[in-house]
This record gives structure tokens, sequence and C-alpha cells, in this order.
């Protein structure tokens, strides 16, 4: 590769991150790096992590926007890193009701149940850090309402930590649940059968611990656990 060449590749990725680098320049070329994120949630969506590959996003796009889509984004992270703050977008729903414990679940439910809808990008968070703006208007939001309600300092920081870590880890933990029957190819009842009694667990238990409509499932969990780590959070005891 000649020297120049290689600086402009080194400028594509230098950092590690596609949000610490600017968007590369206005082209007339068919579609806009949107509509490849757009595109890439709908694969990752249908075809999961496992599988995804820029060759099979050119495949989806065509042969006519299989340049586009290299002018436009320059590799696979950074086509991951756009396409889960993409699903972090969906977060960023009103909550302005109620008082503060009130909107910050409301803000972490949204956060969860988007991640859930798109199991895929949990798994990214461990590798990919939240620099987009979604990400990052998120948690502005968490912040400002937890530094209204009281925290400062080092111990809002922690707030804001504590609730996003308690999102993440739920998220990764179900996606992990998730990927693992997706990986068998079974139905999540059969699967629940099949390995119940193999974990120790027996099959109903393990059936309730993976379904969003039961009490001991996901849903149920996350949303007790949020209450507990909100209730524990004291804003007058930390100032």
């Amino acid at each position: 590769m000649m020297p120049r060449v290689a600086r402009e590749a080194d400028q594509k990725t230098v950092l590690g991150s596609v949000w610490l680098r600017a968007e590369p320049a206005g082209t007339r070329a068919p579609l806009s790096r949107d509509d490849i994120v757009r595109t890439a949630v709908k694969v990752l969506d249908r075809d999961g992590l496992e599988t995804f590959s820029m060759r099979r996003m050119a495949a989806e796009l065509g042969t006519a926007a299989t340049s586009a889509l290299y002018w436009r984004v320059a590799n696979k992270n950074d086509l991951l890193e756009l396409a889960v703050d993409a699903v972090l977008g969906e977060a960023l729903v009103p909550a302005d009701s109620g008082d503060w414990r009130d909107q910050v679940t409301v803000l972490a439910r949204a956060a969860y149940e988007a991640l859930w809808a798109h199991p895929w990008a949990p798994q990214l968070l461990a590798s990919h850090a939240g620099l987009g703006p979604n990400y990052q208007a998120l948690a502005e939001r968490v912040l400002t309402i937890l530094s209204s309600a009281g925290f400062k300092g080092v111990h809002l920081d922690a707030a804001v930590s504590a609730v996003f870590h308690y999102v993440i880890g739920a998220a990764v933990t179900d996606a992990a649940w998730t990927a693992t029957v997706r990986r068998s190819g079974l139905t999540e009842a059969t699967w629940a059968t099949e390995a119940g009694d193999q974990l120790g667990v027996g099959a109903t238990t393990l059936a309730a611990y993976l379904s969003r409509e039961n009490l001991a499932g996901p849903e149920a969990r996350f949303t007790t656990g949020l209450r507990t780590i909100l209730i524990g959070l004291r804003p007058r005891q930390l100032s």
C-alpha cells in the first residue's frame, strides 16, 4: 500500500470509534449512512450477530449500493457502533411525569425494552463503548433528572453509573439466554424442556425464568431490581 493511501485508511479507523471521526463528505452515492444503518439493524434483527458481515450487508443492499456502503462506513465495527446507537435512540422517550424515581424508571425501562427487542445490541455493549449521540443523550437525561433530585459531584456520577450498569447488565444477561436458545435451533419452550433437567432446575422453572409473560421472567425481574436500586439511592444521604 502506498504511504498516502495508508494514511487515508488510518484516518478511517483512528481512535477506534466511528464517533471520534468526522463523517465522510457528501457524495452522490445512492444511499445515506442512515439508510445503511437501518438496513444493518434489519439484518441483525433477522439473522443475529454471529453471521453479520460487510459482505452480507453488500448483498442485502444490492450491487448498485455496494460502493455506497464502503464510502459511508469504513468497516464492520463502525457499522455495529452505528447500529447499536440507533437502537438506543428508541429509549429517548418523554419522561417528565412523577418524581425523579418515576422519571428514571421510564427511561431505564425504555432502554431495557429497546435492547430486549434487538438482542444483538446488548452483546455489542461489552465491546463497543457508548460514545454515540443517542447513548450520550440518554445518559444526559438520567444525569439531569438525578441532578435535579439533589445528587451532586462524584455521588451523581455514581448514581448515573448504578442505573446504567443495572440496565446494561440485565440486558446482556437476558440476551445471552436468547442467544443460547437461538443457537440450539429450538423454540424457547422446547429448549427449556430439554435443558431444564440437565441444568438441575426443571423444565417448568426454566421456562418461567425465560418467559417475559411470567412473574418470574426477565421483565418482572428487571422491574423489581430497578425499583430496589432506585429506593436505595437517596440524594439527601449522598450529597
